[in-house]
């Protein structure tokens, strides 16, 4: 099944190249495009966190269906893409829960989203958290250390 998404708005930051790790400091504007409503932010500021859907629109990278090491470190297991996070993955959707740090009008300020400047935003929702897991979240080791340096 094929479908269509319109962007609703554009992230604006520091960050111009697509680079893994040290996504810590990033203050992210997010700017509603102008055909939308400003009104469509009101009460996002009540919240703490909000989930960002993103499109990795600049990846040129093949996706690689099969079982591959993430970063192509032979110290982890091989998985499949659906067990990373990596931006060059089917539809190339990101998700990301970030801290809202202000909204001014038609912008909302967050940080922690790892999406690079003028990234197309797709989607933004409030994290409620009786959506948030209600077990103990479970990984394994090698995603651990992959995250070592990501939000430094």
């Amino acid at each position: 099944m094929k479908f269509e998404i319109e962007s609703i708005g554009t992230v604006y930051n520091k960050r111009k190249e697509v680079v893994d790790d040290f996504w810590g400091d990033t203050i992210s504007e997010i700017r509603l495009h102008d055909h939308l409503p400003e009104e469509a932010l009101d009460g996002i500021e009540t919240f703490s966190h909000a989930e960002v859907l993103f499109v990795f629109d600049k990846v040129t990278d093949p996706i690689v269906w099969g079982s591959v090491h993430p970063r192509g470190n032979t110290n982890w297991p091989k998985v499949g893409i659906f067990v990373q996070r990596k931006k060059n993955r089917p539809n190339l959707i990101g998700a990301t829960i970030c801290e809202i740090v202000k909204r001014e009008g038609r912008s909302l300020w967050v940080k922690m989203l790892d999406a690079i400047d003028e990234t197309p935003v797709i989607d933004i929702k409030p994290v409620w958290q009786g959506f948030l897991p209600k077990k103990e979240v479970k990984e394994p080791k090698w995603s651990k250390e992959l995250m070592t340096d990501y939000w430094k």
